[in-house]
Order: structure tokens, then C-alpha cells, then sequence
């Protein structure tokens, strides 16, 4: 099988197959041993309720990488199929190589967007909260006091986030609106109807 893997003409896919083959069983058993060889683009482990998207700069970096592993195994083992499979000759050997590669590549970038807006439809942003009623979840202390934590629904989705009051002290279960969002990514509240 190798010996007509790289024979003759063969090696221009052979090789390409093998390598591509190679790396890619190496990153799966190393993924699912344990963990090494996963980007952070293919995995948030530290999500935080209110965690952004990842940096689209590192999809990218392991798009490349991982596109080129994928194009070579694709390209080698097409061409191959062409070559000894269906006995063209080495241009339409080649032509079947590229849509192979191609396809791979293609596949590849479709599970990575898929593995990404997975990954990213549980953030949300806490711009989103503004204008929605929660409850104190830790007591929040009166203006200027210091920071508690509130409950919030956002999409359909309960997140806790830190929160300051703009007047009074908000003691746990207090309904309150988010009215506002400070730099630190901390909800301004203010409570809804009489406190008691």
C-alpha cells in the first residue's frame, strides 16, 4: 500500500495524504486525551455569564493551520483515488486533488463556524440587560456603597450580574430595572415600586 502510495507519480499525492492523515489522527488523539491541541477558538473553557465573543484573530490562525492539514489530505487522497482508483492520468489526477482539497477545506470551515456560534450564542452582552427587570440576588448597598449582584432574564436566558445601586440600598429578592451599564461592565439598577 505506502510502495504505491509513493511510486512514480503517486508521491505527488502520497505524501500529501500521509502528512495531512498524520497530523490530523495526532490533533484527535491528543484532543480527546486530554485537551491539548484545541485553540481557543474551538473551545471557551472560562466562560463567565457575561464573557464576549472570542478574538476572531485566533479563528483564524487555527483556520489556517487546520485548512492546510485539511487541504493536503483531501488533495493527497483524491488524487490518489483518481490515480489508481479510476486509472486517469496525472492532469485530471491533479484537477480531482484540488475539488478534494477544496471540499475538505470547506467542511472544515463549516464545523468551525458551527463549534464558534455554539461556543459564542451563551454570551451575552450586558448591553442587553438595559431596560430589563431582575431581582437583587446580593444585597446591593446605596449609592456610592459599593457593588451586589443582580438576576436578570436576557434572552430567554438568566444571567447574575454585578450591580451598583442609583439611590437606595436594594436588600436580597428587591425587584429592580436595569437603567444603565458602567465601564466596568457593572449594571447601574434602580428598584421598581415601593421597597418593603
Amino acid at each position: 500500500m505506502l510502495d504505491m502510495m509513493l511510486r512514480g507519480n503517486a508521491v505527488w499525492f502520497g505524501v500529501p495524504a500521509i502528512f495531512g492523515t498524520a497530523v490530523f489522527v495526532i490533533r484527535l488523539v491528543l484532543m480527546l486525551v486530554g485537551g491539548a491541541g484545541i485553540s481557543d477558538a474551538d473551545v471557551d473553557a472560562t466562560h463567565t455569564p457575561d464573557a464576549t465573543h472570542p478574538d476572531s484573530t485566533s479563528a483564524f490562525k487555527a483556520l489556517s493551520f487546520q485548512s492546510i492539514i485539511a487541504f493536503a489530505m483531501g488533495f493527497g487522497w483524491a488524487g490518489l483515488a483518481g490515480l489508481h482508483g479510476f486509472k486517469w492520468g496525472m492532469g485530471a489526477s491533479i484537477l480531482l486533488g484540488l475539488g478534494g482539497g477544496l471540499v475538505m477545506v470547506w467542511l472544515l470551515a463549516s464545523l468551525l463556524r458551527g463549534m464558534y456560534e455554539l461556543n459564542s450564542s451563551g454570551n451575552i452582552a450586558p448591553e442587553s440587560a438595559i431596560g430589563v427587570e431582575g431581582r437583587v440576588y446580593a444585597t446591593i448597598p446605596e449609592r456610592g456603597g459599593g457593588s451586589g449582584q443582580v438576576k436578570v432574564i436576557v434572552n430567554e436566558r438568566q444571567r447574575i450580574y454585578n450591580a451598583v445601586s442609583q439611590g437606595p440600598a436594594c436588600p436580597t429578592t428587591t425587584r429592580v430595572r436595569v437603567v444603565g451599564l458602567l465601564d466596568d461592565r457593572t449594571l447601574t439598577v434602580e428598584p421598581v415600586g415601593p421597597m418593603g
